[in-house]
């Protein structure tokens, strides 16, 4: 009876130890273990959340890296045809790509491999990220579609004759001044927005026109009837340039010929690749679309206005 006694408090003596022992150090080594491991709470957390494509990721470089080293090559050195004439490598038409795809990564990086991936996959093609003949010929097709399709005329009655001094040449004849009365009105809405985007490279007035001398943004070429078509081969039938086909847009007057710099209408591929490196025509491939014009792909200055796209 006495040992039944003295063990009882004996008992709770001890249990209260263990709990004194447990609040004061091992909650402590508890508390310790989870700062410790912050870093890893903070990984986790940040795999959970959302992640822009457009950014490097640890496990990005890995997957795309050889389709991105493929590509570096491609670059300049593809062979294709467009329009029966050879051509190399896809560097010209980098702008377009990229706003297509929606990435503003470099074309030899991972990033850009892999939002071509997402693009080719969403039109049948194989999503690996490398931009071969194959993909190429998807996205002229992609852009020809784009484009107006058509080259009948639009009647007298829809066209209008814009002031000279919208155009790059001020001796123009006044017969090749006019263009579709639409066109125009959202020709001169792209101005608009050009000046407030544009100021430090395109000079503009404070009303929002194009200033005095200032080339860029000018229109080359607008409306050309069938029968002027017509005449110019005759004058040049061994041109070979796009600007003298038989049936050409021009003819609705919803084409424009802009001004984005070097030989106005050369479809020379170290012009092009000038006038594409241009901020006027990177510009133009980003917002352009916003007021009814899309680029024919093989000549940058080149620009029809298709509403309801």
């Amino acid at each position: 009876m006495k040992k039944s006694v003295f063990f009882l408090p004996a008992l709770f003596a001890a249990i209260l130890c263990c709990l004194i022992f447990y609040f004061v150090f091992g909650r402590g080594d508890a508390y310790a273990q989870k700062a410790g491991s912050g870093p890893a709470l903070v990984t986790r957390t940040a795999m959970t959340s959302s992640v822009n494509p457009h950014v490097e990721t640890p496990g990005l470089g890995s997957k795309f890296s050889s389709a991105a080293g493929r590509n570096s090559g491609l670059r300049r050195s593809l062979p294709w045809a467009f329009a029966g004439k050879a051509q190399t490598g896809w560097q010209i038409y980098v702008p377009l790509i990229s706003h297509t795809i929606e990435t503003s990564s470099h074309p030899d990086s991972p990033q850009f491999a892999a939002a071509l991936s997402i693009w080719q996959g969403k039109n049948g093609l194989i999503s690996d990220g490398v931009l071969d003949s194959d993909t190429l010929q998807s996205f002229v097709q992609h852009w020809q579609s784009q484009r107006l399709g058509r080259s009948g005329s639009p009647g007298e009655d829809r066209l209008l004759a814009a002031p000279i001094t919208n155009f790059y040449d001020s001796t123009r004849d006044a017969e090749l001044l006019h263009l579709e009365r639409e066109t125009y009105a959202a020709y001169k809405q792209l101005l608009a927005a050009a000046a407030k985007d544009l100021g430090e490279s395109i000079r503009f007035t404070k009303s929002g026109e194009l200033a005095d001398g200032e080339k860029l943004l000018r229109i080359v070429s607008a409306y050309r009837s069938p029968a002027y078509q017509a005449a110019l081969r005759r004058r040049e039938p061994n041109a070979g340039r796009g600007a003298l086909a038989k049936f050409s847009t021009h003819a609705t007057g919803q084409a424009l010929d802009l001004y984005v710099g070097g030989e106005p209408v050369s479809t020379k591929d170290p012009n092009r690749l000038l006038q594409v490196e241009s901020p006027t025509y990177k510009w133009l491939v980003k917002n352009a679309n916003k007021f009814g014009f899309y680029n024919y792909f093989y000549e940058p200055w080149h620009w029809e206005y298709v509403p309801g796209r």
